[in-house]
C-alpha cells in the first residue's frame, strides 16, 4: 500500500523535536517540516497568510494527526487545524506524546484532549467522534512505531 499523505499539527515551540522522532518512524508520507526562520516568516505576513500557509498544506492530505503535548490544545492555530480537518472531511486524530523523550527536556506533562473544546449542535464533543491515542508509556516510540499507520487508516475509514 502506498504511504499515506498526511498533515502533522502540533505545537511547534514545546513539542518540535519529539515531533521529529515520530516523524522520522517512516511510515506515513507528511507534510515537511517547516523551519522555525520560515514559520517566523509565515506569521509575519499576519492570519490570512498563516491561514493561507495551512490550507495550502493540508489541500492534499488523507489525514490530520494532532500530537498533543501539554499545551497543544491551547494553540489556536493547532483548533485552526482541528476545524479546517473536520470541515474538509479528513482522517483526524490525536496521539499524546507527553511520553515520547525529548533530548533536550526528557518527557513532559500530559497535556488535555483538544477535541474535547469543540461541541456539535447536538452538545456532544467532537472528543467523542475522534480518537486521542495515549501511547504505552513505558515504550511511548515503539507504541506510536508500531500502530500509527493503522491508527490513521482507522480515522480515515471513519469518515469515509
Amino acid at each position: 500500500m502506498a504511504k499515506r499523505q498526511i498533515f502533522y499539527s502540533f505545537h511547534f515551540d514545546n513539542d518540535v523535536m519529539r515531533v521529529q522522532q515520530i516523524r522520522n518512524i517512516g511510515a506515513l508520507e507528511d507534510n515537511k517540516p517547516v523551519s522555525a526562520n520560515d514559520w517566523e516568516t509565515v506569521k509575519r505576513g499576519g492570519r490570512a497568510a498563516i491561514e493561507k500557509w495551512i490550507d495550502d498544506n493540508m489541500r492534499y492530505r488523507s489525514a490530520v494527526v494532532v500530537l498533543v503535548g501539554t499545551q497543544t490544545a491551547n494553540r489556536e492555530w493547532v483548533k485552526y487545524e482541528i476545524q479546517k480537518a473536520w470541515a474538509d472531511g479528513k482522517g483526524l486524530l490525536g496521539v499524546y506524546v507527553h511520553n515520547v523523550n525529548c533530548p533536550r527536556n526528557g518527557k513532559c506533562a500530559k497535556g488535555a484532549n483538544p477535541f474535547d473544546q469543540f461541541t456539535f449542535e447536538d452538545g456532544t464533543k467532537l472528543s467523542t467522534r475522534v480518537k486521542c491515542y495515549d501511547p504505552n508509556p513505558s515504550d511511548a516510540y515503539g507504541d506510536i512505531a508500531s500502530h500509527l499507520e493503522s491508527w490513521v487508516e482507522n480515522a480515515i475509514a471513519q469518515r469515509a
